[in-house]
């Protein structure tokens, strides 16, 4: 069995991913028992998509993977949290388990008050200082 860490560390590399195009650096990995099923970060840029981020890019391949729209059964590794839109789906997704890196208070769905579905567990804060710090470093480039 592997650890949130060593799961969260590939999330990390996806988000490397991501800031290495020019995107913001967001990674996300979906496992279904003790298996990767998806891997994604941020496509904003370059698909020209609002909607394109990391958890919609991974809800879309994981669901895709199981032949059904639930994630029953799955954990989602994402390096930052999820904002509004994305909470919604993963609600929507029912998905079992969702463990954040670092938060994003601005806009995150935690400070917005929201909750994904009743049967869904939130850890938060693995690896956050790497999560965090490479969202940092992104948009030191972007407003300096």
């Amino acid at each position: 069995m592997f650890s949130d860490e060593y799961f969260m560390r590939l999330a990390l590399k996806e988000a490397q991913n991501a800031y290495e195009q020019d995107e913001v650096p967001v990674g996300a990995i979906v496992v279904h028992s003790n298996r990767i099923i998806a891997k994604s970060h941020n496509l904003t840029e370059t698909l020209n998509d609002v909607t394109a981020h990391a958890e919609m890019q991974a809800i879309t391949s994981s669901a895709n993977f199981l032949g059904g729209k639930y994630l029953t059964g799955c954990i989602m590794y994402i390096t930052l949290e999820p904002c509004v839109m994305c909470a919604g789906a993963l609600a929507w997704s029912q998905i079992s388990k969702v463990v954040i890196g670092a938060r994003d208070p601005q806009r995150g769905f935690i400070n917005k008050k929201l909750t994904l579905h009743p049967k869904t567990e939130i850890i938060s804060g693995v690896l956050e200082n790497e999560c965090s710090q490479l969202i940092k470093d992104f948009f030191k480039t972007k407003r300096p």
